[in-house]
């Protein structure tokens, strides 16, 4: 495992390599990576050129910061889907995690889950997020896939996770950080 000294964009091209190196190993088919404005996703797309992984960008929602705004590159999002990477736009899972909370804990507290995944770091709750995002619209099996996400801007951090739909968030797995920032 990689234990980086900081976070943030400085170690996005060593987090993605360690993360497609970890899909190798584990023989693990798909690789699930956090992308806001493309940056991530384009030194992952090249990071798997030539290999058996499939990419799966995940981009925030239309409007998240801006009314309308979509942050993700559109030409950047033909072009990765011209060339067979899948890229998902949908809601951040921990804004509507209500119906496992519900189901299990009897409350709505989504937020409550977001925030113990943060004492592992930012970026380990949004590897658990954008697996199961990349579930629930259906583009990786349930299963193990290596995550990549960051703190802010970039990718600080991978991790092999069993990913399921968000419904049966309970039954996710962080099996293994390949890559991570020391929490200060």
């Amino acid at each position: 495992m990689i234990l980086h000294d900081g976070a943030g964009p400085a170690f996005t091209e060593a987090t993605v390599k360690a993360a497609v190196e970890a899909c190798r190993e584990r023989k693990v088919r798909h690789l699930v990576v956090a992308s806001t404005t493309g940056t991530t996703a384009r030194v992952a797309h090249g990071a798997v050129k030539g290999t058996d992984v499939q990419l799966v960008v995940v981009t925030h929602n239309t409007g998240f910061g801006e009314e309308g705004e979509q942050k993700f590159p559109a030409d950047l999002r033909a072009k990765l889907e011209a060339e067979g990477t899948r890229v998902l736009t949908g809601t951040m899972v921990f804004r509507s995690l209500g119906r496992a909370i519900r189901d299990t804990t009897g409350g709505d507290q989504e937020m409550l889950v977001a925030s113990a995944l943060r004492v592992l770091g930012e970026g380990t709750k949004v590897c658990a997020e954008i697996a199961m995002m990349a579930a629930d619209a259906g583009l990786v099996p349930p299963g193990d896939v290596v995550c990549v996400a960051g703190t802010g801007r970039g990718a600080d951090t991978a991790a092999v996770v069993r990913a399921v739909p968000s419904n049966k968030f309970f039954e996710l797995k962080i099996r293994a950080h390949v890559a991570k920032p020391y929490i200060f």
